[in-house]
């Protein structure tokens, strides 16, 4: 394993900070896939840093169930399953809701021009069939659509599950069985946000992030993640 690639950058951060978000990065990638030891002494020397930072940043990633003390090994990461994936998507599902009289109160004409130039550029890839492409720009979609809100402290929170749910996404977009619906849906979300229609964008919203939950864990189910 490359040293370079678990260097923490410089940043005006604690070093443990710093520790802590490079490991969970590549935890959530599988970089570090699961079942790996994380001993002290190696990966203190691969990230140029000392054993304490580190183990203030292993104590983080264990109460994010990221990594586990198991007897007689040590640190180890923690295989994902079903069910956290579901506690995971189901945390963010509530915050986005959360987030949606403010998009409706925020949203200006500028805004609504965007996100529509934002689904041009996903129907050409839906023609093409491009998944690869589709799936980064319908994060994009939903990520400006969310950050309207301007609520900067559940902005926060959402934005600290992203990798999480790029990670499942990627799982799943392969068996993706609603691509078109879903992509319908999205032209409907701005259309009612266009029109100030709380009631209607809150129930599509509600819908529309439920059926993408219920989509990856159903493709998470065929892919053998473990249930607990």
């Amino acid at each position: 394993m490359a040293a370079g690639r678990f260097s923490p950058s410089l940043e005006s951060k604690p070093i443990r900070e710093i520790a802590y978000e490079t490991l969970k990065h590549a935890i959530i990638t599988g970089e570090i896939p699961a079942g790996v030891r994380i001993v002290e002494t190696e990966y203190a020397d691969m990230m140029h840093i000392s054993r304490t930072p580190l183990r203030e940043a292993l104590r983080k990633l264990e109460r994010d169930g990221l990594v586990e003390y198991v007897l007689r090994r040590g640190v180890v990461v923690r295989a994902f399953t079903i069910n956290d994936v579901q506690e995971i998507y189901t945390i963010r599902n509530a915050l986005e809701m959360l987030t949606l009289p403010a998009i409706v109160e925020n949203a200006t004409t500028k805004d609504i021009a965007a996100l529509r130039e934002l689904l041009c550029q996903m129907d050409e890839q839906m023609e093409k069939g491009d998944i690869d492409k589709l799936s980064p720009l319908a994060r994009t979609f939903h990520g400006t659509m969310t950050r309207l809100s301007k609520l900067n402290r559940i902005l926060r929170v959402i934005e600290s599950q992203d990798e999480y749910i790029t990670r499942f996404s990627a799982l799943s977009i392969a068996k993706e069985n609603r691509r078109q619906s879903a992509h319908h849906e999205h032209h409907q979300l701005v259309d009612m946000l266009e029109k100030k229609d709380l009631e209607g964008f809150s129930q599509l919203m509600s819908k529309h992030i439920e059926r993408s939950k219920q989509t990856c864990l159903a493709a998470l189910a065929q892919s053998k993640l473990p249930k607990k």
